[in-house]
């Protein structure tokens, strides 16, 4: 059988507990810089130290770093993967699709399937476990993009809200949301990513306890008694995570649930004050 790997990025926000149970899945880490100084996301630099620098130093995110991916695939060749297929965060959102598809034009000697997932955090990790469960069970690479078609686009919905715009709006990441005054107005946007991999405003509510009340309504709206997996990410609160979640299981026929920290590299441009629910149907 030939030898396949997954390939994507840490705005996937997969754990290092699913990495180690998947061997075939590899991660490149985004590039967070602070005050010019450079970290590789997850690795070198933590959400507790990102946010502790929000408002006081530069922050921005960068690109993985070429030789951190040119390295990657001859460690693959390496150990004998013929075919690899990489799954990218949103190229409406990031030059990460690109900067992959530029650096795999170059590639000698395994087969690239690439595919753009229009999403990014649980969402984007979502399409990369459901890809590796179907190179597991011996799907061709080139087989897979529209079976992520169909979960990214029918079965799956994400979206979060924020306490405030300006880190999205400080890292160009406003994308087609509205509300430029909530801030004053306590108006709190639900965001989503669409199909064209931009962000864009699903509702408002008139602070932070009715937005998520609009996310449940959604949540249910889409999925009512389907079978689905469900993550809530986070900034810095934890406690009201894990009490969002036990609400929603209530609500909705939950399979598992996940209470996962927001990568800090997408933390960047949410800030703490944020919640994002992320839920996947079943297929029997």
């Amino acid at each position: 059988m030939v030898k396949t790997a997954v390939i994507t990025d840490s705005a996937a926000n997969l754990t290092d507990e699913y990495l180690h149970a998947h061997e075939h899945v590899f991660v490149l880490p985004l590039i967070i810089v602070v005050d010019g100084k450079e970290f590789r996301d997850q690795t070198e630099i933590n959400a507790a130290e990102v946010y502790a620098k929000l408002d006081s130093a530069v922050v921005t995110s960068s690109l993985p770093r070429r030789e951190d991916l040119e390295k990657l695939l001859e460690r693959l060749k390496a150990e004998g993967y013929a075919d690899v297929l990489a799954i990218n965060l949103s190229s409406g959102l990031s030059g990460t699709f690109n900067a992959f598809r530029l650096a795999f034009r170059d590639v000698v000697g395994l087969n690239v399937v690439h595919y753009d997932s229009k999403t990014l955090a649980a969402g984007l990790g979502y399409l990369v476990e459901y890809a590796a469960d179907l190179v597991a069970a011996g799907t061709p690479a080139k087989a897979i993009p529209p079976l992520l078609d169909r979960l990214r686009h029918e079965d799956s919905l994400a979206f979060y809200t924020i306490n405030t715009l300006k880190y999205l709006r400080r890292g160009g990441r406003i994308g087609k949301v509205e509300g430029t005054i909530g801030d004053i107005l306590h108006i709190k946007p639900v965001i989503t990513v669409n199909d064209e991999g931009v962000y864009v405003t699903l509702s408002k509510g008139f602070g932070l306890h009715r937005s998520l009340i609009t996310m449940k309504r959604l949540l249910v709206e889409k999925f009512d008694h389907d079978l689905i997996d469900l993550t809530i990410h986070y900034g810095d609160d934890p406690a009201k995570a894990a009490e969002l979640g036990e609400s929603l299981k209530r609500e909705l026929n939950v399979r598992t649930l996940t209470i996962s920290p927001l990568t800090p590299v997408l933390g960047i441009h949410t800030g703490p004050e944020m919640f994002a629910y992320v839920a996947r149907r079943i297929r029997s």
